[in-house]
């Protein structure tokens, strides 16, 4: 049982202090984290990316969520502090078992903890980590569930478990198992395990460790000087495809759940007026440079330019912003796609204006650029009769807003 409190603190002289972060973390899990004392490398990888983590754990040999459920120690140290983060692990092979059993044995207690740890604070980003299958599949329940015969299909249950405890509780992902997939594949000849098959090596806790640190401050761990005695090249490899399987895919380990995403979208109709669609997750409450706190608001904007709209979205944790640019050229979106429908009928030509609050300026010319018609407007339709031209293919121009389209019509009495 590892239950001290050790605390790193990053000394350094790095002038951009601003980029250093603090996490406080508490590891609950059992032999698969305290092996290779997989807390402390974490910690030292941060400390070597000027970053300081402050943990504590609780990791009993074996140990179940339902145990940890019912744990005082657990449950003493999740009430301790206000976390920023909380790792649960469950034991190594229950969330492999069949859906059923993993719905009646784990989830349950999955849950229960998840409600301890919002209880505690609501703003603790709970982050499950993903283990491996065994090297070989799990020989003691192969004869009970046949997925786990194999690392294969160990781990593909494993993932599928993982993925619907952070799907059901809003929570974050470690895909530790999905790096050591990753790894396993692309370096066959490095053991990420011990000889029993299931817990890891060093190369395997430093992997975890790489993919912890990834998920924690969400920053690449490539180029971490901090060394657990292991080959360089085999450090670098490690760092590589553990940042790449965390980074490349925040989205789907759902990391940061718990914080506000700023985004949106916008449409322009009319004029100068636009219609702004909110896009941003896991926020409550919201402020638009133009002056709005609506979810959707419309604005109209002065005239034609291009224009700065940051959007800042808020829950009761904290905040996200994003800015766009909005160019505005008095004319819709719609209307720069198709603004006029021609017909024509032998030497007869019929325009039609898609948009009527916006007049369109009409020329008509012959190829070689002699204007015949000019400047005629259209707000609505209008029918030309061409019977007193020759004739040919001449170039219809219309001007709508700061915008001038052009179609060429053939116009003959045949």
């Amino acid at each position: 049982m590892r239950n001290a409190l050790y605390l790193f603190l990053s000394l350094t002289f790095c002038l951009n202090l601003s980029s250093q972060t603090k996490k406080k973390v508490l590891f609950i899990g059992n032999s698969y984290t305290y092996v290779n004392n997989l807390p402390q490398l974490v910690a030292d990888i941060a400390l070597s990316k000027s970053d300081t983590v402050v943990y504590d754990s609780n990791t009993p040999g074996g140990y179940t969520f339902n145990m940890h459920s019912q744990d005082a120690t657990t449950l003493q140290k999740i009430k301790s502090q206000q976390w920023d983060v909380v790792i649960l692990q469950a034991q190594s092979q229950e969330p492999a078992f069949s859906p059923s059993q993993v719905m009646s044995q784990t989830y349950p207690y999955a849950k229960k903890l998840c409600d301890s740890i919002r209880a505690n604070n609501p703003c603790t980003e709970i982050l499950f980590y993903m283990t491996w299958g065994r090297k070989n599949g799990d020989a003691s329940n192969c004869g009970f569930y046949a997925p786990v015969c194999t690392y294969i299909g160990m781990q593909a249950r494993l993932r599928e478990s993982y993925m619907m405890f952070s799907d059901s509780f809003q929570t974050s992902v470690a895909p530790v198992g999905v790096a050591w997939k990753n790894f396993r594949n692309a370096y066959p000849t490095i053991d990420l395990y011990q000889p029993d098959e299931s817990h890891p090596s060093l190369h395997g806790s430093y992997l975890a460790a790489c993919v912890f640190y990834s998920s924690i401050f969400k920053k690449t761990s490539v180029g971490s000087s901090y060394n657990p005695s292991l080959p360089s090249t085999d450090l670098a490899n490690i760092q590589t495809i553990s940042s790449q399987t965390v980074l490349d895919s925040v989205s789907v380990w759902n990391l940061g759940s718990n914080f506000p995403k700023a985004d949106f979208t916008y449409s322009i109709s009319a004029g100068f007026n636009c219609q702004f669609t909110n896009q941003s997750k896991n926020a409550t409450s919201f402020s638009w440079s133009f002056g709005s706190t609506l979810k959707n608001p419309t604005h109209n904007f002065p005239g034609a330019g291009t224009y700065t709209v940051q959007l800042k979205s808020r829950n009761q944790c904290t905040s996200d912003s994003v800015v766009k640019s909005v160019t505005l050229t008095g004319i819709s979106e719609l209307s720069l796609k198709e603004p006029f429908s021609l017909r024509t009928h032998k030497k007869v030509l019929e325009i039609l204006n898609h948009n009527p609050t916006l007049p369109l300026y009409f020329t008509l010319s012959f190829i070689e650029g002699k204007q015949l018609v000019t400047e005629y407007i259209i707000t609505e339709k209008e029918r030309f009769d061409f019977n007193a031209y020759s004739d040919g293919i001449y170039l219809v121009s219309l001007k709508a807003g700061n915008h001038v389209f052009s179609k060429k019509v053939v116009l003959t009495t045949d």
